[in-house]
């Protein structure tokens, strides 16, 4: 999405403290470390989604106006190493969210809708992702969506890793739906999402590859939810970087760790790893990697509530606050 005046102006304050995390550079080679998105061509990445096939390659979009373009994105180095053209879609109006299914399928959610209901239906676009990083043109398959309650904004769209249903978040400052598809979506009919949670103001989202959790970030944080049977549980924060504008999120491949995206020239994708002592798939907090991404902004210490997140207590506040300060000005503005 493009940036509201509020996110905007935050935006601002975040650099004018310091408080957009550099992620450190990776001098061994080596895979899913954070990096810096190279490619001019991607200003507005607004999704992002682990390989199943690729190690250490990422896949993502840009916004609205860029046309049915997906990027293949190596974090070794932050170049793209294949642009992906869908044919038989329609023009794509808002694309803000895409996800890898089990079924070795990327899922591509052109869901944005800014005006909170200027649309009656949105789209999901899916295609195999390619065995061969090169650039091509794919044939991908088109589904019609609508929400059993009326349109609404959305810009987080994840597959469960284990059924495969395709879950939508909708965005809205006051709190937002978790939206459960059909079993499986269907082409030649409206495929209906119906609520079956709520939810914080959310940008983005991922669920666990063992498919028990559900991480949602936010423009300042992210919530973990327990996931079963459809259904969210309890939750617990989540370690985020504050970035200038927070929009993605995925877990990596394996589960050892959470990336984290924002829009922007040179965007920076930041890894957070999780520390759960178990090895598992990712059932506990990410807790901050030394010397790196600064921690949520709810000020809450994750998993560990160690010194190290303490220090973003403060700017998260200060941050928090004028986002409200901002926002209560934009209403009285529109009152008068």
């Amino acid at each position: 999405m493009r940036p509201y005046p509020t996110v905007t102006c935050v935006a601002a304050i975040l650099a004018l403290t310091g408080a957009v995390a550099a992620p450190a550079a990776a001098d061994d080679g080596t895979a899913d470390h954070s990096f810096t998105i190279e490619d001019p061509r991607i200003t507005e990445s607004s999704g992002l989604a682990a390989s199943h096939i690729h190690p250490g390659v990422y896949w993502t979009h840009n916004d609205s106006e860029d046309g049915p373009y997906v990027y293949a994105v190596d974090s070794r180095t932050g170049k793209t190493v294949a642009t992906i053209t869908m044919r038989g879609v329609g023009a794509p109006r808002d694309v803000e969210a895409i996800s890898l299914g089990p079924d070795g399928n990327l899922y591509v959610g052109d869901i944005g809708d800014n005006l909170n209901g200027s649309w009656d239906h949105v789209w999901i676009y899916r295609f195999p992702e390619p065995k061969v990083l090169r650039n091509a043109t794919v044939r991908a398959t088109q589904f019609d969506v609508k929400y059993a309650d009326g349109a609404r904004n959305a810009e987080a769209l994840m597959v469960h890793p284990k059924t495969g249903r395709v879950y939508i978040a909708s965005k809205n400052e006051s709190g937002g739906g978790l939206y459960e598809g059909p079993a499986e979506l269907g082409t030649g009919r409206t495929n209906v999402f119906r609520r079956v949670g709520k939810v914080p103001w959310v940008t983005d989202g991922a669920f666990s590859p063992d498919g028990k959790e559900l991480v949602l970030r936010s423009y300042f944080s992210a919530r973990a939810y327990a996931f079963d049977h459809g259904r969210l549980g309890a939750d617990h924060p989540v370690d985020a970087p504050l970035q200038g504008q927070a929009e993605s999120v995925t877990y990596t491949a394996d589960g050892s760790a959470l990336m984290f995206g924002s829009e922007g020239a040179r965007s920076e994708v930041i890894r957070v790893g999780i520390d759960d002592g178990k090895g598992g798939g990712g059932s506990a907090a990410p807790s901050q990697r030394s010397g790196g991404a600064s921690p949520a902004a709810d000020g809450t210490g994750g998993a560990g509530g160690s010194n190290e997140v303490k220090g973003g207590t403060l700017l998260g506040a200060l941050v928090l606050a004028a986002v409200g300060g901002l926002v209560f000005m934009n209403r009285r503005r529109k009152q008068d």
